[in-house]
């Protein structure tokens, strides 16, 4: 049987991979998003920035997970950034800069970025590598303004990409949406399972008792 390591602290993701009946190990990467995007080449592109940050959160803990030779892993680092009139917005951290995000979304459309990287570790080496991007179109509602502060209030969209959740109180808000629900979520399956191709690993070895 082979691991699957999350290098994410996100709830979502993790019962995202546990609906699909994977029970993962989560490390938390510590990964400096920041300081990552501002190294990266001037002109970097939007699918690009969220796969490297992706690719330096599973890396990171790839690096720790290494002194252990003797475990089959897989490591998944995933980063989610929505794409809106051209910018690229992260977690607002403040109610005010979710405010400001609402302002700006409701009645739109945006796209939901979702950068992923899959790193396959071999007695303790990382052996493959396998990288990409998803890309879900989000309609979003116009709430009123009591229902915008009511959700804000709830701290809930201060700490998730784009201000807003799919599968939790955010979904209220969220008209449709054109691609992968489960990558809007924070991982997207269809994407996981081809990069799990790309580096050698099905999905059935994944599953601990030999589901579906």
């Amino acid at each position: 049987m082979t691991r699957l390591v999350l290098a994410s602290a996100s709830p979502a993701r993790r019962s995202v991979l546990r609906a699909a009946g994977i029970e993962p190990i989560v490390r938390v990467s510590d990964v400096d998003e920041d300081a990552v995007a501002a190294a990266l080449p001037a002109g970097t592109g939007p699918r690009e920035i969220v796969v490297e940050l992706a690719r330096a959160k599973a890396r990171a803990v790839a690096a720790t997970l290494a002194v252990d030779g003797s475990a089959d892993l897989v490591v998944v680092g995933c980063d989610s950034m929505l794409l809106i009139d051209g910018e690229l917005q992260g977690k607002p951290h403040t109610a005010e800069v979710a405010q400001a995000r609402w302002q700006a979304m409701a009645g739109n459309n945006a796209d939901l970025l979702t950068g992923h990287c899959v790193l396959r570790l071999v007695s303790g080496a990382v052996t493959a590598e396998a990288l990409d991007c998803s890309a879900t179109t989000v309609h979003f509602g116009k709430p009123d303004p009591a229902e915008l502060d009511a959700y804000i209030a709830t701290g809930e969209p201060l700490q998730v990409a784009g201000a807003f959740t799919l599968d939790g109180l955010g979904g209220w808000f969220v008209d449709r949406i054109e691609g992968d629900p489960s990558s809007v979520v924070g991982i997207g399956l269809p994407l996981l399972r081809r990069l799990l191709q790309e580096v050698g690993v099905g999905i059935d070895r994944l599953w601990a008792d030999g589901r579906p």
